[in-house]
């Protein structure tokens, strides 16, 4: 009696490991675990990467601090035709609002916009995306962010 319930309780733990082990053993980086992509801030400075085509550099200015006026340009190694950014919230969801590049030549794109503000509070998170044409450009290993306040 002693030896079956021995072999069952085996069998039973062999079964666990089976299943739990990889999982407890395998190392999982945060933004991998959930597939999220991580963020730059461009707030803190540009964001840059590169992807097959080449190399892209996102910077974001602020002009004005009374109206949360920016100045954004994107440099990219191959230059679309037409170049969108689009603004969405990220604190709170307002919509999304399109942000049409100008080109300037040589792969550089220049946009100035006022970002909209929610009348309940003076700050407000917007993530940035960019587009070309109505194709989205998600080749970026994260999320571009910024912070827009009034002071």
């Amino acid at each position: 009696m002693l030896r079956a319930v021995m072999v069952v309780g085996l069998m039973l733990m062999l079964l666990v490991a089976a299943v739990f082990g990889p999982r407890l053993l395998k190392t999982v980086e945060p933004d991998a675990a959930t597939g999220a992509k991580s963020e730059c801030d461009l707030d803190s400075g540009p964001c840059s990467w590169a992807d097959l085509d080449g190399k892209w550099h996102v910077a974001l200015k602020r002009l004005t601090d009374q109206d949360a006026e920016y100045e954004l340009i994107v440099t990219a190694a191959e230059a679309p035709d037409r170049l969108l950014a689009v603004l969405q919230g990220e604190s709170m969801y307002m919509g999304e609002y399109p942000v049409p590049l100008r080109r300037q030549g040589d792969g550089r794109y220049v946009a100035r916009f006022s970002a909209p503000l929610c009348t309940t509070g003076a700050d407000m998170r917007w993530r940035l995306n960019l587009q070309q044409g109505q194709s989205s450009i998600d080749t970026a290993p994260f999320h571009m962010e910024f912070q827009a306040h009034t002071l």
